[in-house]
């Protein structure tokens, strides 16, 4: 889709939540300008061919912008861009003459997300994806998450941001500035969990039989029979009129974790065998 084509961002941050929230805005048409620091983004290094899909289509500048030149070519593309996206502290930023009051006198109609760690007045405080989610109870140890809820989470309000901004700009109001945090978007993530929804023996957190995990002769299986008219398929199946998770514990440890694929594809059923990725 090319609904923001015409409109330039650039994108000042490195790792993920940043370029993930670029190539989001790029995929929408806008055109996507990353300013990396001499020593380039960390991210092409540990994670190469996810370097290359968040950076498609977009131009890459190196430029020191503790430099006077790098300084002044950042400045340049900023004069005919529509938005900043960055991902450094809000103190960083101050120091390399970039605050929101700096930014906006120089360049009038020019929106700014800045993507932080913790919203105020814990803006400075550094952080990483693990520890958002650890003290939002969304990691079970020893065991390390296998996504970054923190970090694409923040990219998406990011984008959302973005949006907003310069959709109130189009309409004629002045380009603004909005922070978003990351710890705010595993929260937003931790929602289910904070009310209880995803506790352990709650609704969806292993109290029901029909929505929960069963141990299969070579894996796991995940069932999904929520809803009435899926649970009453589910007994009707395996000729049952009632079940405990015990009951299909003893049941689904029969067969294949595929096998049980096949049986649910042919009845109808929400159920998936357990993937490593």
């Amino acid at each position: 889709m090319n609904l923001l084509q015409g409109l330039r961002i650039v994108n000042l941050s490195i790792n993920l939540p940043g370029p993930v929230a670029a190539s989001r805005l790029v995929a929408l048409g806008a055109e996507g300008v990353k300013v990396e620091p001499p020593a380039g983004d960390p991210l092409a290094q540990f994670a190469p061919e996810l370097y290359a899909e968040l950076t498609s289509g977009q131009v890459i500048r190196c430029l020191d912008l503790k430099d006077e030149r790098g300084r002044a070519e950042l400045d340049q593309l900023l004069a005919d861009s529509d938005l900043l996206l960055t991902a450094n502290r809000p103190s960083a930023l101050q120091r390399l003459g970039l605050s929101w009051p700096e930014l906006h006198g120089r360049f009038p109609r020019l929106c700014h997300v800045a993507i932080i760690g913790y919203p105020r007045p814990r803006e400075n405080e550094p952080g990483h994806d693990l520890t958002y989610v650890a003290g939002l109870g969304l990691v079970q140890p020893p065991a390390m998450p296998r996504t970054l809820v923190a970090d694409l989470g923040g990219a998406e309000q990011a984008v959302s941001a973005a949006l907003a901004l310069l959709l109130a700009r189009e309409r004629g109001q002045p380009a603004a500035y909005q922070e978003v945090a990351l710890s705010d978007g595993a929260a937003f993530f931790a929602l289910p969990l904070r009310y209880h929804l995803t506790s352990p023996g709650a609704v969806l957190g292993g109290g029901l039989p029909g929505y929960n995990l069963y141990q299969t002769a070579d894996g796991w299986v995940a069932l999904a029979a929520l809803e009435p008219h899926f649970w009453q398929r589910v007994l009707q199946a395996l000729g049952l009129e009632s079940a405990t998770a015990d009951d299909l514990a003893q049941i689904f440890a029969g067969r294949t974790a595929r096998e049980w694929e096949t049986w649910a594809e042919e009845r109808d059923i929400p159920l998936a065998a357990v993937r490593e990725p």
